[in-house]
């Protein structure tokens, strides 16, 4: 279920119809090109003064796409005034309610709701990946302050409190290749992040609850059939005897060439693996399909129905604003997608390829702009590095003087408001929270900084205090720049207590896995 927070969800789609997986196999096969007019769109145009857009996403690390993202994509939700997304990948209540969601009723384990033999296979299976995680993790990973345990435990602690349905996903992004892309924010994630920087409005569509029901709303026989055939499938991979017949890997191709096909991207925007397969009895043929035509009804249909409407009422309250609409690709793809949904109500919707420039508004304030290209703020991952930065740090005294200026300025600012304001968010892989205590001290009556900064690397972080401004300036500035230099953006730094509600149900204070965060 793609779309809902998190990450736990990176599922390789199981066992597609065999006649479907030649065909799209084949496919696969284009040469990726990143010459402008070759690159994949997944862009549509909502024909209106200002234009409005949908762009189709997929979960994976945006590293792997970013590249081969069209130009005018990017300059799309650059010059959108608003961004939405299905969910809000940025609330800390969309991330506990997920929480909530996926558990079971209070007082039940997974132990008291599975048949004994299906327990004893899951337990065995998530030892062996447990077992299996230090070789599968990368050098790379591991270099950026990645460690299995702890990978484990942000992806699968807590799983004897899951409901099936959920731990099955769990158990699908529990492979090897799945493991090797964990650390990088997938790339609805790193949108929302920009938007956030860049300082945009951002919104969502969905309310977690319209996408979490759906899967907790399979039958209990389904899910145990489901639950069966993704330990069968994930047994045959260990012995040898069963290859993947469809991965990640196959997703990003199709997605970098541009194959602008329904049934991969229905796959991994429901994030639900496909069961129908020509090996199964007739019987169980039966169950693979009725669970293939209930979430294809629930997962898919019915969200893009809710969805158009929502964005139609979207652009008619909002008229003057230009919005950029990120999805997963799946709800553009198909039947019954969004963009028919907005077409049946009076829109006219285009596809957009690559290379083909965006229509600027002609809103009256931009005419005596026309002829100018108008300064758009670019992406973090296009920022070019400062020279400083690659090289030798500042000199001290250089630094210094770079410190007690903003310092001057920042206390100017305070005294012009004496009203604290709230900081704006950003939304990276390092969290660093600073607390400010007054500790009157007998000497000097000096008042003292308390820095909390516990990087999760296996053992909890030294609490350090910084005492005057000028040196908690220096400090900081100095932890920055040793941070940058080790290359650690996917460590994460914990906070000494807990952040967000009902954070107490995740693992190890940080935010739950699901698929529309991080794949770590």
């Amino acid at each position: 279920m793609r779309g809902t927070l998190g990450a736990f969800i990176q599922s390789c789609l199981l066992l597609l119809v065999r006649a479907d997986q030649w065909r799209l196999k084949d496919s696969a096969s284009c040469e990726l090109n990143r010459k402008q007019t070759d690159l994949n769109s997944f862009l549509w145009t909502i024909k209106r003064d200002p234009p409005s857009y949908f762009y189709g996403t997929i979960h994976v690390p945006y590293t792997r796409v970013w590249d081969f993202i069209p130009e005018n994509s990017k300059q799309a939700f650059q010059e959108s005034n608003i961004v939405y997304f299905e969910l809000d990948l940025t609330d800390p209540y969309t991330i506990s309610a997920l929480t909530s969601c996926q558990l079971l009723p209070q007082g039940e384990n997974l132990q008291d709701v599975l048949p004994r033999d299906i327990y004893r296979r899951l337990k065995r299976h998530l030892e062996y990946v447990k077992l299996m995680m230090p070789s599968w993790m990368t050098p790379d990973q591991r270099g950026k302050g990645l460690y299995a345990d702890y990978l484990f435990n942000a992806i699968a602690g807590n799983w004897e409190r899951k409901r099936p349905v959920w731990v099955m996903l769990m158990v699908n992004s529990l492979t090897e290749a799945d493991i090797k892309t964990r650390g990088v924010p997938v790339l609805d994630l790193y949108l929302a992040q920009e938007a956030e920087r860049m300082r945009k409005r951002t919104g969502a569509v969905e309310k977690v609850e319209e996408q979490c029901h759906p899967l907790n709303g399979l039958n209990f026989s389904q899910v145990i059939f489901a639950l069966n055939q993704t330990l069968l499938q994930q047994e045959s991979l260990r012995a040898g005897s069963l290859q993947v017949p469809y991965t990640t890997e196959d997703l990003i191709r199709h997605y970098n060439c541009g194959d602008l096909n329904s049934i991969i991207f229905n796959h991994d925007t429901s994030q639900v693996p496909n069961f129908n397969n020509v090996t199964l009895p007739p019987n169980e043929q039966v169950t693979a399909q009725e669970i293939d035509s209930y979430f294809r009804q629930e997962l898919i249909y019915k969200r893009n129905e809710r969805m158009g409407k929502r964005v139609k009422a979207l652009l008619e309250e909002h008229p003057d604003k230009s919005f950029f609409f990120a999805f997963g690709a799946g709800h553009f793809l198909g039947n019954n997608t969004v963009i028919d949904v907005l077409r049946r109500q009076g829109y006219e919707v285009e596809h957009t390829p690559a290379g083909q420039p965006i229509n600027r508004p002609a809103s009256p304030e931009s005419d005596h702009h026309l002829d100018e290209s108008p300064l758009l703020e670019p992406f973090l991952h296009e920022l070019p590095h400062k020279e400083e930065d690659q090289g030798r740090p500042l000199e001290d005294d250089d630094l210094l003087e770079l410190l007690e200026k903003a310092e001057r300025k920042m206390l100017k600012k305070k005294r012009r408001n004496k009203q604290k304001k709230q900081r704006h968010r950003h939304f990276n892989d390092l969290w660093v929270r600073i607390e400010e205590r007054s500790e009157v001290r007998h000497e000097g009556r000096r008042k003292w900084k308390r820095v909390v900064v516990r990087a999760q690397r296996g053992e909890t972080g030294n609490v350090q205090s910084v005492g005057s401004n000028r040196h908690f300036l220096v400090w900081c500035r100095r932890l920055q720049q040793s941070l940058y230099h080790s290359s650690q953006p996917a460590a994460r730094v914990q906070t000494s207590r807990c952040e967000y509600p009902g954070c107490e149900n995740s693992n190890l204070g940080i935010p739950p896995e699901h698929p529309a965060l991080v794949s770590l």
